[in-house]
């Protein structure tokens, strides 16, 4: 069994978060690495401080997570792709908050389509953090690549009143004719996050989704600035800081209906003494915490 922070429970049934990997990194455009992330944020999570949050919740005793590995990538890249399909909708199925550890940015597709098939019948959104839109139809001559993780779930799952992208700082024409044709789509740039301040964007992400029943929560975090986040495949100068994305996702999981959330584009071999892994381990404890609280 995984261990994290000495919190796990052997049955998913008693646990508060449910973890399944993703180690796959072929629908990467740039720098691969991604694949070694959920070993990483393994290795961290077994040594983490168990009270990481700002105000010291306390993880120590208590049964809050259930790791079910990796899934399988061997195989082609449709083979893989139904296999994450397939064991995420499993995972979904418990009625827990699950958290997916990629990978790179392409593995959300399936895990779209399995939260899709999870929320049948109810109204479901995606808000998506990135430096990046991912809304190319086709790019380097794939459909499944990571950047084309949006185009995919509009395709496939929601409308464009339906998603919402923080971090965004870089654009492919393609991905800008996109947003200008579909003004329901709602973006808050890197800029808009430095200009309004964080508070003000949650506001704007807590008014777009009043009414929802189930919310995707997607993030690459590469929505931080290279400063904050350098092991990862595309960085993007310019990005938001430590500090406001540890604000926005705590606001996130406090007042919108999430229960299912991945983290990605993690890539350890690209990384400068781990400050990527450790910035996306923040980000779980934050998870963790928060089930423990409230779930």
């Amino acid at each position: 069994m995984n261990r994290w922070l000495d919190i796990n429970t052997d049955d998913p049934r008693n646990a508060k978060v449910l973890i399944l990997g993703i180690p796959f990194d072929g629908g990467t455009s740039q720098e691969a690495g991604a694949a070694e992330g959920p070993a990483k944020l393994r290795e961290f999570g077994a040594v983490y401080m168990p009270c990481a949050t700002d105000d010291w919740h306390l993880l120590d005793t208590q049964p809050v997570v259930y790791d079910f590995g990796d899934v399988d990538m061997s195989g082609t890249w449709e083979e893989s792709f139904a296999r994450i399909e397939q064991e995420a909708l499993a995972v979904m199925r418990y009625g827990k908050f699950n958290l997916f550890l990629g990978g790179d940015h392409s593995v959300t597709i399936p895990l779209h389509k399995a939260f899709a098939k999870a929320r049948e019948g109810e109204k479901i959104g995606v808000i998506h953090f990135d430096a990046h839109f991912d809304l190319c139809d086709c790019y380097d001559g794939h459909i499944w690549s990571h950047a084309n993780t949006e185009k995919r779930a509009l395709d496939d799952i929601i409308d464009p009143e339906d998603l919402l992208f923080l971090g965004i700082r870089a654009a492919e024409p393609e991905e800008v004719g996109i947003i200008r044709r579909e003004p329901a789509i709602t973006v808050l740039s890197a800029s808009d996050v430095d200009e309004m301040g964080w508070k003000e964007c949650a506001a704007v992400i807590a008014d777009k989704f009043q009414g929802y029943d189930h919310i995707y929560f997607t993030l690459d975090i590469d929505v931080l600035d290279p400063a904050f986040a350098p092991g990862t495949g595309t960085p993007v100068s310019g990005g938001i800081t430590s500090r406001e994305l540890i604000n926005l996702v705590r606001f996130i999981l406090k007042n919108l209906p999430v229960r299912d959330m991945d983290i990605v584009e993690v890539a350890p071999p690209l990384d400068v003494n781990d400050i990527t892994s450790w910035a996306a381990m923040r980000i779980i404890e934050e998870v963790f915490s928060y089930a423990d609280r409230n779930l």
